[in-house]
Order: C-alpha cells, then structure tokens, then sequence
C-alpha cells in the first residue's frame, strides 16, 4: 500500500466515527477533570452525523468526500469542536481536491495546512497542549520517513506518536479552551483532543491492516 485511496481515506473516517462512539464516556471523563465535560458529547454527536449522512456523500474524490465530511462535523459538533474538527476536514479536503489518492507527503501537505487553518481559527500553537500536538507528532513521523519505508509502517510509527503525546504532554501547563483557565492545575492531566487523535490513530491502523 504505497499510496491512499479513497476506500483508505474512507476507513479512516469511519474508524475515527467508531473511536468517537465508542469512547464518549471516556472523553467526557478526561474533559470533566479540568473542563465542562462535553468534549466527549460533542465529538460523538458529529461523528453520527457524519455516518448518517454517508450515502449522500460526494464520492468521486478524496477532496469532495471530506468537504462533505467537514460539513456534517462543523454543523452538528458542539463547543470548540465543531470548528476544529470541522476545519481539520475542509483544509484535507481542500488539498486533496480532484484526488482519487494521496501520497505521503500529500497527506502530510494536508496535515500541516489543517493544522495552521486550526491554529488561525483557534489561535492556539504547538505547545499549547491541544490536539495540534498529537497532528504535529504524525506530521513529523511523515516528514522523518526514509522513500524505503513501507507506507503502514510509516502510518503505525507515526499512531504510536499521536499516542505517546498523551504521556508527553501530560506534565505540561494547558495553554488554549477551558483547560487554560486552570493554570498550574492542569500539570498531570491529560488533554482530551490528544488522547482521541492518539486512539484514533492506533485504530486506523489497525483497520488499515485488515
């Protein structure tokens, strides 16, 4: 598997939905420790909109698909979420326009530009101990990899990244959402958006092998 086709890309969202389902108690928990508690809530309820509005999808490339995809988790994803989210699709979408599949270093190219639509949208930084930290961690497994490197095991170094980025992060001072207004009191927790990149991540992979 040398590159990702739209069938991939379609894995990926579909698992990144399951992840999302099956782990809204567990988000909800990790928000509720310095947050409002919705995180998990939120993130599941656009998930399900994104499946029920699957069969209307535009199907023909990779790009039109995650527009669509965007769409559904911008209208239907509560709090801060929805633009994050949703902004992490359109910005893939928008690069991957009139793509049926995508190179690594096109999906890293995707990466990055979501990631600075995040960053502009949300004004928060790398550092900042948000979801960005788990993106960056992939973007720079995807960046380290060697043209003999097998594409799944460039894809599972950089889920076990994502996911390492929970533990990294986890003495750090939250700087962005409702975190932040805990100040010092947020050392030794984990951010939320980092664990459910992280475990989607490791999901994706796995579905990927099958």
């Amino acid at each position: 598997m040398e590159k990702l086709t739209l069938q991939h890309v379609q894995t990926i969202v579909t698992t990144m939905a399951k992840v999302a389902d099956e782990n809204e108690s567990y988000f909800s928990e990790l928000d509720g420790v310095m947050g409002d508690a919705d995180f998990g809530v939120s993130l599941a309820a656009g998930f399900r909109t994104v499946m029920a509005k699957w069969d209307g999808y535009d199907m023909t490339s990779i790009g039109s698909f995650l527009l669509n995809v965007a769409s559904s988790v911008a209208g239907s994803t509560g709090g801060c979420s929805g633009p994050v989210w949703g902004t992490l699709f359109m910005r893939c979408g928008m690069e991957f326009k009139g793509k049926t599949e995508i190179t690594l270093e096109e999906a890293s190219k995707g990466l990055k530009s979501a990631m600075e639509g995040i960053m502009k949208r949300g004004g928060a930084h790398i550092g900042d101990k948000t979801l960005l930290d788990a993106l960056q961690a992939i973007v720079d497994a995807f960046d380290k990899a060697d043209d003999g490197d097998s594409l799944m095991g460039i894809l599972e170094s950089a889920a076990d990244a994502a996911y390492e980025t929970r533990e990294v992060t986890k003495s750090w001072v939250a700087k962005r959402g409702r975190q932040s207004f805990t100040g010092d009191r947020s050392i030794g927790t984990y951010d939320p958006g980092i664990v459910a990149v992280g475990d989607m991540a490791k999901a994706i992979v796995a579905a990927l092998k099958k």
